[in-house]
């Protein structure tokens, strides 16, 4: 499945009144869309100031980047978009293979909970 990158802020705005997970490394908004609004699975990314200076901010959105193309395609719904949130001092810490774990486990239960 291909993923498509949220860039307009409305889309994140939509994300943000969503379900929320935290995810222990980053936390992970996901929301269904409504039919006919965008076809595949869209994914955003943002870090705030407080994760760090410009070079840190960079570094933690490329990590949950990296996770996302290994993982939303097995494991997203076609018609939602997910949001992760990098957070300060977590989430370009946190070992790779852990923050993989966390996102499964972040999908899992944003799915679980929405059937």
């Amino acid at each position: 499945m291909h993923l498509t990158t949220l860039q307009k802020r409305p889309d994140f705005l939509a994300a943000a009144r969503a379900k929320r997970q935290p995810c222990g490394s980053f936390l992970l908004q996901a929301r269904k869309r409504s039919e006919g609004e965008a076809q595949g699975i869209r994914v955003g990314f943002t870090c705030s100031k407080k994760v760090g200076n410009a070079v840190a901010r960079n570094r933690a959105k490329r990590r949950l980047r990296e996770i996302a193309r290994l993982i939303l395609p097995e494991l997203g719904r076609d018609g939602y978009d997910y949001v992760l949130i990098g957070r300060a001092e977590q989430t370009a810490a946190r070992p790779f293979h852990k923050l993989q774990n966390d996102l499964r486990r972040g999908l899992q239960k944003i799915h679980k909970v929405s059937r």
